[in-house]
């Protein structure tokens, strides 16, 4: 990935700064936004991450440590992202296994001396659309208040994101892209979800994007996109997108699309997959800051 190097003297005209060596990220008009590229998961690592989500399953690559987080400074309102909440959504949603032609090859992926029928969602699909917490600062030091317990919360609204303003050829201040866990399906598709961050001098923009394809058989894309106009920094607006496509090879194929290269690619399939679910939301900030 292209490393952006931004000019000092541009960050200091629109007010913003990077953050401290040793840290991947940036402050800009009362936000604080970070991103934390880590390894993989250990063995032990991933013992720990089975007994968490009660299963025996986990995609082949997790990135643990990995995520991306937005912090709002003045109420301690903190969107972030990470594998261990997309994935406690994928064990709870709990779709049924794709049936492909490959499955009796793939009864021997994790346990190659066992037979283990495939009785569980192995595409990893989540409705994971990003989590909330808040910060609360106190004697004690920073408290933080986990989603189900903070009073944070999503209102379905009309307003649309600025899709001029995110495609307007604003200077890029800082640019991530976090992977945060990866399945090949046995050589027999891709399952992959990533979050990514552009943050411009107007407005912070990000997609978390969940991207599956079953060989032959299936292809699904369940894309999140939020944004931030820079304006009133004590009560800030950031809009929710969330689509969901999806659609079988066959049904691709009775529509003349090609069946190569184009389904490696989810940025152009995103136009041509129908929407199976779409809605737009804006979070609720708390009236007043709770930093105390």
């Amino acid at each position: 990935m292209e490393e952006i190097h931004v000019d000092e003297k541009l960050l200091k005209s629109v007010g913003a700064e990077l953050l401290p060596e040793g840290r991947n990220g940036i402050r800009i008009h009362g936000w604080e936004i970070e991103s934390r590229n880590r390894s993989i998961l250990k063995s032990v690592d991933v013992q720990q991450w089975d007994q968490k989500l009660k299963t025996s399953h986990l995609p082949e690559m997790v990135f643990g440590e990995s995520g991306l987080s937005l912090k709002h400074l003045h109420t301690g309102v903190v969107i972030h992202f990470n594998a261990m909440d997309a994935l406690a959504g994928w064990k709870q949603e709990a779709l049924p296994p794709v049936e492909v032609p490959a499955a009796a090859k793939w009864k021997f992926r994790s346990k190659p001396l066992k037979q283990v029928i495939l009785d569980y969602d192995y595409t990893f699909t989540t409705p994971y659309c990003g989590s909330e917490t808040m910060e609360v600062a106190s004697k004690q030091g920073v408290r933080e208040i986990s989603d189900g317990s903070c009073s944070l919360q999503w209102e379905d609204c009309k307003e649309q994101i600025d899709v001029v303003a995110v495609a307007s050829k604003e200077p890029i201040l800082f640019y991530d892209e976090v992977i945060l866990y990866e399945d090949e399906l046995a050589d027999n598709g891709v399952s992959l979800l990533t979050v990514k961050v552009r943050v411009m001098p107007s407005s912070w923009f990000l997609l978390l994007r969940f991207w599956l394809r079953v060989d032959g058989v299936l292809i699904r894309l369940r894309e999140t996109r939020m944004h931030c106009v820079f304006g009133d920094s004590i009560n800030p607006t950031v809009i929710r997108e969330c689509c969901w496509r999806e659609a079988t090879f066959k049904d691709l194929s009775a529509k003349g699309l090609p069946d190569a290269a184009v389904y490696s690619d989810p940025s152009i399939l995103s136009q041509k997959l129908p929407v199976v679910l779409l809605h737009n939301q804006k979070l609720k900030f708390p009236g007043n800051s709770l930093m105390l």
